[in-house]
């Protein structure tokens, strides 16, 4: 695991990452969709406990996009400056040669909703703040309102979104993108065959639904860097029966990466409310494996891992390209250092934190 990774023109330190993590702290004192003091604080502590690479929560890349009305966005230049501040510190702070990236998000059917904390749920209605949301049709997510089906200038509109977002992304300075084409938000939403039920060109055969997510890539993979590499979060398998599989879900990676997505970051679950995920330690690992296997293509395995040894045993048999990070992250936002020290892995840290790794013996 503390071997580097090499990703297009970026050297990646070692491949534990931190996987995006929704805070739902967006408040409208410093701005719609501005990150502030607390996500600087939250991911610039990962940076200073020895994460490699960290991938912010999905910022949404317009208004409608986001999960919540307290979620992040990258659709205005106040909420630039807001990732600006951040992008700078991890980058002058990193306990290792840090990197960070954005992860850009859609919610489409699942927008408009309470965020974990408050003390309701469901969809927020406009005279809360809410707003209508957009999806591939009319049919709601259990429980929520329900969306407006999107318009052939919907569509084409949220490709050129993404694009936008993009475009921030590379001046404020992120050092990579990831696309948020999984957990039941509006690219999966095109994607899995239970919630997209369109006859038009988007909608229908395999291809046609997975023509969103796949021109997203086009769209963003034409105005980032070639140097930069693109990353494409999916949800290789929707655990209900007649959803997205894993053999789709081949077929989405091989073709993400004929258009230049460099890896894949491999999830599952999350499209409809009657899924059935049998959730163990590392119970998506298996989907990266496949897809690394059978798609020729790096992956990222994420999803209760845990421990050291177990992050080490996916790297090393060649089970995942890089481990993501989430609960664990939280947990000990210093996993990194007890890991190196754990595994007895000797690499170049900060000289605040070269006590806590294995060149000193203790």
């Amino acid at each position: 695991m503390f071997t580097p990774l090499q990703l297009r023109a970026l050297t990646v330190a070692h491949r534990g990452w931190v996987s995006p993590m929704c805070q739902y702290s967006c408040h409208p004192e410093t701005g719609e969709g501005v990150p502030h003091d607390w996500h600087l604080m939250h991911l610039g502590s990962f940076a200073a406990g020895g994460a490699a690479l960290i991938l912010t929560e999905a910022a949404a890349v317009n208004a409608a996009g986001r999960i919540s009305p307290l979620d992040a966005g990258l659709y205005s230049d106040n909420q630039a400056a807001g990732w600006e501040r951040i992008v700078d510190f991890v980058h002058r702070h990193g306990a290792v040669d840090a990197k960070i990236g954005v992860q850009l998000a859609h919610a489409g059917r699942k927008a408009s909703t309470y965020w974990p904390f408050s003390e309701r749920s469901g969809s927020v209605p406009e005279s809360d703040g809410g707003w209508l949301t957009v999806g591939p049709g009319s049919a709601p997510f259990d429980g929520y309102a329900s969306p407006r089906m999107m318009s052939e200038e919907d569509i084409q509109a949220v490709v050129t979104d993404y694009a936008a977002a993009a475009k921030r992304a590379v001046a404020v300075g992120f050092d990579t993108v990831e696309i948020h084409g999984a957990h039941g938000y509006l690219l999966h939403q095109f994607q899995s065959p239970l919630i997209n039920t369109r006859t038009d060109a988007w909608g229908g055969s395999e291809e046609r639904r997975n023509r969103l997510i796949l021109a997203v890539v086009d769209a963003v993979r034409e105005v980032i860097p070639d140097s930069m590499p693109l990353l494409l979060r999916i949800s290789a398998s929707d655990w209900a029966e007649g959803g997205v599989d894993v053999e789709a879900s081949v077929r989405l990676a091989r073709a993400a990466a004929e258009r230049g997505v460099d890896l894949v970051d491999v999830s599952s679950g999350g499209a409809v409310a009657h899924q059935q995920i049998r959730a163990v330690p590392g119970y998506q690992a298996g989907f990266a494996q496949q897809l690394k296997n059978d798609a020729g293509v790096l992956t990222g395995a994420v999803g209760l891992l845990t421990s050291p040894t177990q992050a080490e045993d996916i790297v090393a048999n060649g089970r995942a390209d890089a481990v993501f990070m989430a609960r664990a992250a939280l947990r000990d936002p210093h996993w990194w250092l007890r890991a190196a020290y754990e595994l007895g892995h000797d690499i170049a840290w900060v000289p605040q934190y070269q006590r806590a790794v294995p060149r000193h013996g203790f």
